[in-house]
């Protein structure tokens, strides 16, 4: 196997196999032996000495980096013994040199961030008790840390209206601090292109070029922007109230389904360790809401692996297109018609496993259950934000009716429990409803990166052999590097297989794709980095990408609990093909299942 890593990979410095030059300093007395090269921030990191942050961020592993010292938070004074002249300086850019004593704690650099946050809040509106990201926001929390009690610049502030252009993201300018992480992140990591910084001075803030609506814009609704963003300058937008009306409108039947990545992240909002696994706990949650069945969206994905394997089938035994590309991610198919338009016959043409879901619950199950599938309402509780677009996609209908009704993140459906009054810690399990209840863990692994070829796979390879595999799990294509390929044998084929996790990294591969350049058989692009595991709507993990490995340890432990762990052993997938889809990849599955792309234009 091979190893290709693409953009955002770490640099010949950051291997400890490389010798590199090591200078000694001193930060508040301590001395330390660093390479040479390194920041002061990552120096004093390392030796255990805080200094506060707000635009850097550095997630090694999700290949995020902002370095922009644009917001002043973390100085620190450097002291010329030579001179008897100290000097303030941004420790996040500024280079740890041999001999140098740096003072984090001096009155002059605790005044100097102080002033830095008050200076922001001077600009920023007083609303915290209804801002979505109360008690989630950076500069609220370093306000705090910094014992900042008062304003003392009271005067204009800056006056934007709201965009609420689009389903998925709302941009509130007023409270854009300007530290463009979020310009970082679509530019940089995503290539979107997107952000950019827009006006001088006081009334800086970043949007789309010329500050054209969101929806006008090329936004793929990654969130990735949302993510990382410390304030609420960019949220999702909020679909709670909704969910709520349905829940309590005697005439609907309401159904949720609940991705994935959920579980394995959702108890982060109720004070439980990162990679949790809270899936019962969560079932009875839903219950008791009020939601006439709890379905879940590992169903979907697995009943995508019946039609994703048998499309990967056909195209290989009647040399159909090669590469076929995985469609479970509706920002990555956003970015492939904008930026790649003359490729969108490439993908698979299923649908993503929540509005597969959605489909069957309002024919298959709305029939069987005797219920108007016109008062049926599907929720789907998604990492991502860009589930909302996709749920009011024009070609993802059937007779009229969306698939999927209304989409809400992590952090939403966290925000209704709380509102709820339930004691989530306290729950007991419960299990899923049926039928469109039985799941596998090839469903399951699709909420991190490599999950989903590797589903795809299990399933492909015994109907290509008719044979059992030996061994079910591909460690091949795992882990968290930005781009991997890998090659896999199926009986006596070997097929190529591409990874790519993140917008930018897609982007190279795509670029392969079309140059010729490529000679994959099956590749799986996610837009976040990492997977669903880090999407843009799971719970903020403020620049810590430990919180996502052990989100995506825990993927895979689900996955190794499960009796069944292929999608083609699941019984209700089979009764389901057996009494009313017929065959995979046949006519009704194609009808009801598959969907196709539109060329958009890139703005």
């Amino acid at each position: 196997m091979s190893i290709k890593i693409g953009k955002g990979e770490k640099s010949p410095q950051a291997d400890s196999s490389i010798e590199t030059k090591k200078i000694k300093a001193r930060i508040n007395d301590q001395e330390i032996t660093v390479a040479e090269g390194m920041t002061i921030l990552e120096a004093a990191h390392r030796a255990g000495v805080k200094i506060p942050t707000l635009c850097h961020l550095d997630l090694h592993d999700l290949q995020l980096y902002n370095k922009t010292a644009s917001c002043r938070v973390c100085m620190v004074e450097v002291v010329d013994q030579r001179n008897n002249r100290n000097r303030l300086v941004p420790s996040c850019v500024t280079k740890l040199a041999e001999g140098m004593a740096v003072r984090t704690d001096t009155r002059r650099a605790i005044i100097a961030r102080r002033a830095a946050v008050e200076l922001l809040l001077s600009n920023h509106p007083n609303e915290c008790f209804t801002c979505p990201k109360n008690v989630e926001c950076e500069l609220q929390a370093l306000a705090k840390e910094l014992n900042v009690r008062e304003i003392r610049w009271e005067g204009e502030r800056m006056s934007y209206p709201k965009d609420m252009s689009s389903d998925a993201i709302v941009k509130d300018a007023n409270k854009c601090i300007y530290c463009r992480r979020c310009e970082t992140a679509c530019n940089e990591v995503q290539t979107c292109g997107i952000l950019s910084g827009i006006g001088r001075g006081f009334n800086s803030f970043v949007g789309p070029f010329a500050n054209i609506p969101m929806v006008e814009s090329s936004c793929t609704y990654c969130g990735q922007c949302v993510q990382v963003c410390p304030t609420a300058a960019l949220t999702e937008v909020y679909h709670t109230d909704k969910v709520w009306e349905a829940i309590n409108d005697p005439d609907k039947y309401v159904i949720v389904q609940t991705a994935p990545a959920i579980r394995v992240a959702l108890g982060e909002l109720f004070g439980m360790e990162a990679g949790t696994i809270v899936t019962g706990k969560m079932v009875t949650a839903l219950k008791r809401m009020g939601f006439d069945a709890v379905f879940d969206t590992d169903f979907g994905a697995d009943l995508t692996i019946m039609e994703e394997a048998s499309e990967l089938i056909y195209r290989l035994q009647n040399n159909k297109t090669l590469p076929i590309l995985t469609n479970c991610c509706p920002a990555w198919v956003k970015f492939i018609e904008q930026q790649f338009p003359e490729l969108i016959h490439v993908p698979s043409t299923c649908k993503s496993p929540h509005i597969m879901l959605g489909t069957i619950a309002k024919t298959y199950y709305a029939e069987k259950m005797g219920i108007d599938p016109d008062k049926i309402v599907m929720v789907s509780v998604m990492p991502c934000i860009a589930k909302k677009a996709e749920a009011k996609r024009p070609e993802l209908t059937k007779d009229s009716r969306n698939n999927v009704d209304i989409s809400i993140t992590t952090r939403e459906l966290g925000a209704m429990i709380h509102e709820a009054g339930i004691e989530f810690i306290k729950l007991p399990d419960s299990e899923f409803d049926s039928p469109l209840g039985e799941t596998t863990g090839a469903g399951v692994i699709f909420g991190t990166a490599g999950g989903v070829i590797e589903a795809a796979l299990r399933t492909a390879s015994e109907w290509i052999t008719g044979s059992p595999l030996e061994k079910i799990e591909f460690e091949e294509l795992r882990g968290l590097e930005g781009v991997r390929r890998a090659t896999v044998k199926i009986g006596d084929r070997e097929l190529n297989i591409g990874i790519a996790s993140g917008l930018g990294n897609a982007r190279h591969i795509l670029e392969d794709i079309r140059e010729g350049r490529a000679d994959y058989h099956a590749i799986e692009i996610m837009a976040c980095p990492g997977g669903c595991i880090a999407g843009g709507g799971q719970p903020y993990h403020h620049g810590n990408d430990e919180i996502v490995k052990k989100r995506r340890e825990a993927i895979y432990r689900e996955d190794r609990s499960k009796t069944l762990r292929k999608s083609h052993e699941n019984k209700e997938i089979l009764e389901l093909y057996r009494t009313y889809l017929g065959e995979p990849f046949g006519e009704k599955a194609h009808e009801l299942l598959h969907t196709h792309f539109e060329k958009r234009d890139r703005i």
